[in-house]
C-alpha cells in the first residue's frame, strides 16, 4: 500500500493533528461545518489521532459515523505535531490543504482570509495571531524556534509562521520520499516553493487545558530543525575554529614580542589556564555540533519511519487496521 494519495479533486481539505482534545473535537467540528461548506463544494476534515492518553480516538469514531467528511487516522504512538501533520498532508485527497491545532485557539472563521489570499498566486498562506495568547516563556521559545526556522528556511516569512496555515496539496511532491523522524513541515514546504505570505488573524483563548508544547520541547524542536535541515552550525563550528585559531595566533605573537622587548615571558598559571580552557570550550563546542549531526546520520541510517498507522477510518466504510510503518490508503479514491 502506498503512502501518498495521488488523486487530487477540486476541493478543500483541512488536516488536523489531535492530541488529547477529545473536549473541543465536537465544537471544532461543529464551527468548521459551515465554514467549509461555504468555502467548498467538495471538502474533508482528517483527524490524526496523534497517540492521545485520552478518549480522542473514540471521538473521532463518532465524529465520523455522523459526518461523512470526517475521516481519521490513528497513528500506533505519540510521533509529535508536524509527524502527524505530515501524515494528513499525504492523505489529503483535495488540492488545497488547511492545517489547524485542535484547541480551537485558531479559529476556523479564519479560513476564508487565508483562503482568499491564496487566490492571489501564493502557496503558502500562514495566519499570524494579531495577537499572542501564550504565556511568557511558551512566547519567548516560539521567537527562537522562528529565528531558527529563519535561518533554516532562508525566507523572511519564517518569522511569522503559525500552525495555522493554507497550502497547496501539489508541494508534497517535493518531499514525496521524504523519510525521516525528525521533521519541519514549514521547512519541507521550502522545498517546493518561494511562494509564502501571511495575513493577521484572530487568536483565541485556549478553552480547555494547557499547550502541550513546553519550553523545553520547542527548544528540542528548534534543535531538530537547523540541524536536521541546515548546515549552518556546522559552519558556525568552522568560523569559531578559525577565531580561536587567530586568537591562539595572537597570544603566541604577544609573547613573542614581550619575550624579544623585555626579556621575560608572560608569568602567572591564571592567564595559561585560562587560554587552556578558552580553547577546550571551543573544541568541545565544535565537536558537540558534529555530534548532533552524526547522530541524525545515525538515525536516518536506521531508517525510521515518521510515523506508523495503526487504524484509518473512512467516510462511510469504518474502520480498517492497516499494518506496517507510512501507510495510508484511500478507499474512495
Amino acid at each position: 500500500m502506498s503512502c501518498d494519495v495521488t488523486k487530487l479533486n477540486s476541493g478543500l481539505s483541512i488536516v488536523v493533528p489531535v492530541y488529547n482534545s477529545e473536549g473541543t473535537l465536537p465544537d471544532l467540528i461543529r464551527r468548521l461545518d459551515p465554514v467549509l461548506r461555504a468555502s467548498a463544494e467538495s471538502f474533508e476534515v482528517i483527524l490524526i489521532n496523534d497517540g492521545s492518553r485520552d478518549q480522542s480516538w473514540q471521538v473521532i469514531k463518532r465524529l465520523a459515523q455522523l459526518h461523512p467528511w470526517i475521516r481519521g487516522l490513528d497513528l500506533m504512538r505519540n510521533y509529535g505535531q508536524h509527524n502527524a501533520l505530515l501524515c494528513g498532508i499525504r492523505s489529503a485527497r483535495y488540492d488545497r490543504v488547511v492545517t489547524l491545532d485542535d484547541d480551537l485557539q485558531n479559529p476556523p472563521e479564519e479560513i476564508a482570509k487565508l483562503l482568499a489570499k491564496l487566490r492571489d498566486g501564493y502557496d503558502v498562506v500562514y495566519g499570524t495571531p494579531n495577537i499572542q495568547r501564550h504565556g511568557l516563556w511558551r512566547d519567548v521559545a516560539s521567537h527562537l524556534t522562528k529565528l531558527t526556522l529563519q535561518k533554516a528556511m532562508g525566507a523572511e516569512t519564517a518569522r511569522r509562521i503559525s500552525a495555522f496555515r493554507v497550502l497547496r496539496t501539489h508541494l508534497r511532491e517535493a518531499f514525496r520520499d521524504f523519510n525521516s523522524p525528525f521533521i519541519s513541515v514549514d521547512v519541507l514546504l521550502t522545498w517546493g516553493t518561494t511562494r509564502f505570505t501571511a495575513v493577521s488573524v484572530r487568536h483565541e483563548p485556549r478553552r480547555i487545558g494547557t499547550s502541550n508544547y513546553t519550553f523545553r520541547k520547542l527548544l528540542i524542536h528548534a534543535l531538530n530543525m537547523v540541524t536536521g535541515f541546515s548546515t549552518w552550525p556546522l559552519h558556525l563550528a568552522t568560523l569559531v575554529g578559525l577565531g580561536f585559531t587567530l586568537f591562539g595566533i595572537g597570544v603566541f605573537l604577544y609573547i613573542l614580542l614581550r619575550y624579544s622587548f623585555m626579556g621575560n615571558p608572560v608569568p602567572g598559571f591564571p592567564f595559561l589556564g585560562s587560554v587552556i580552557a578558552i580553547f577546550s570550550g571551543a573544541q568541545l563546542f565544535s565537536l558537540g555540533i558534529i555530534g548532533e549531526y552524526l547522530a541524525r546520520v545515525h538515525l536516518r541510517m536506521m531508517d525510521r519511519p515518521p510515523y506508523a498507522v495503526r487504524t484509518i477510518i473512512h467516510p462511510g466504510a469504518g474502520a480498517a487496521n492497516v499494518s506496517g510503518a507510512n501507510n495510508i490508503e484511500d478507499s474512495t479514491a
